[in-house]
């Protein structure tokens, strides 16, 4: 395992954390955490590797809090766990044979609208309406966790946000809401992250180091949420979001 510098280690940790911090309440932390690894100086193919790793702590840590503090839909997040792994793991296989790039114009669409939508829904997700699915809204729930999932595998940024707002549209309240996409997320990090360790994309040396802040991270990030409730995960999700649309046009816009 090859060695990192004291100051690399330093800003790996302290990006790690404030990734997963963010991460684990309405997703997003891939603005700080890839950044961090591109700067630390590995190749792209590696840093997406690598994110997935933290990523994966970062979302079972985040889960489990909120698992325990009962703001998971059990029942219903656990039935579409194998959704989303499956949809991962195929999206993970893709983006090794196809590039992704097609897909910027179409996710800043849909960010876009997601923000603008959540912020002129001045009550939405405030309380919980949720009172089970219709046999209609179950296919679609279904669809949604395969479909994001495979997103999350073949491309990435704005999963937690499209999942977050797809447990929005059932019904659910921010907090609820920000548990269930957790436990989805942490399926298709686990999915993704696997088919990147089998072609090798993964750096231990850099990626351990930040999975173990992000753990720290998404524990302090999930545990805030939840005590601090709906008033603080809202302008949370709309900031992000908002960062997200900045970075995917800055991506497309640059030569």
């Amino acid at each position: 395992m090859e060695t990192l510098l004291p100051e690399t280690l330093l800003f790996l940790i302290a990006a790690g954390f404030v990734a997963a911090f963010v991460d684990s309440v309405v997703g997003g932390g891939g603005l700080i955490s890839m950044p961090a690894l591109l700067l630390a100086g590995l190749p792209p193919g590696v840093v997406l590797g690598t994110n997935k790793l933290g990523g994966t702590a970062s979302s079972l840590t985040s889960a489990a809090q909120f698992l325990r503090s009962g703001h998971i839909e059990k029942k219903l997040a656990f039935a579409l766990f194998p959704l989303s792994f499956a949809g991962s793991a195929l999206g993970s296989y893709t983006v090794t044979l196809l590039p992704s790039a097609f897909l910027k114009p179409l996710v800043i669409v849909l960010l876009i609208a997601v923000t603008i939508y959540t912020i002129f829904k001045k009550s939405w997700g405030k309380d919980a309406v949720y009172r089970g699915l219709t046999d209609a809204k179950r296919v679609l729930v279904a669809v949604a966790a395969f479909v994001i999932g495979y997103y999350d595998g073949f491309f990435g940024p704005g999963t937690g946000s499209f999942l977050l707002f797809a447990f929005l549209l059932l019904g659910f309240d921010f907090v609820r809401a920000a548990g269930n996409a957790r436990l989805l997320n942490f399926a298709s990090n686990v999915a993704s992250l696997a088919t990147f360790l089998y072609f090798g994309l993964v750096n231990f040396a850099y990626g351990i180091p930040m999975a173990l802040a992000m753990i720290v991270g998404a524990y302090a990030g999930s545990r805030f949420a939840i005590k601090r409730g709906s008033a603080f995960v809202k302008p949370l999700f709309v900031a992000v979001t908002s960062l997200l649309i900045g970075k995917q046009l800055w991506d497309l816009w640059l030569p």
